[in-house]
């Protein structure tokens, strides 16, 4: 199965989320072609939840687990780290009070 390219996965994902009514931006920009990608939930009441890209090496089929939830200075310090190690990394910001990020829609393995 042929993966889409982050930036046009991004560029797909934000307008799905506008759809919903869900605000979402690009905090930090990374490789349009094959750039990681972390999408933040910023709760709305100093928490936040962070969720990771990745592929089941089995079947190739993308998957989102979440990698943290907390307070969300912690969360902004742990991808701040990332970006240090991986200026390639793409970061979206969710801003939903009931932690909507549509991540287990149909349609977001690409």
């Amino acid at each position: 199965m042929a993966r889409l390219a982050s930036g046009i996965w991004v560029s797909a994902y934000l307008r799905r989320l506008d759809l919903a009514g869900i605000p979402g931006f690009v905090v930090a920009r990374g490789d349009a072609t094959a750039g990681a990608v972390l999408v933040k939930v910023a709760l709305m009441q100093g928490q936040a939840r962070l969720y990771e890209r990745g592929f089941d090496l089995a079947t190739g089929e993308v998957l989102w687990r979440l990698r943290a939830e907390g307070v969300e200075g912690e969360i902004d310090t742990m991808i701040a780290r990332d970006r240090m190690r991986d200026r390639d990394l793409w970061v979206i910001e969710v801003e939903d009070r009931q932690g909507r990020c549509l991540l287990d829609e149909p349609g977001f393995n690409g």
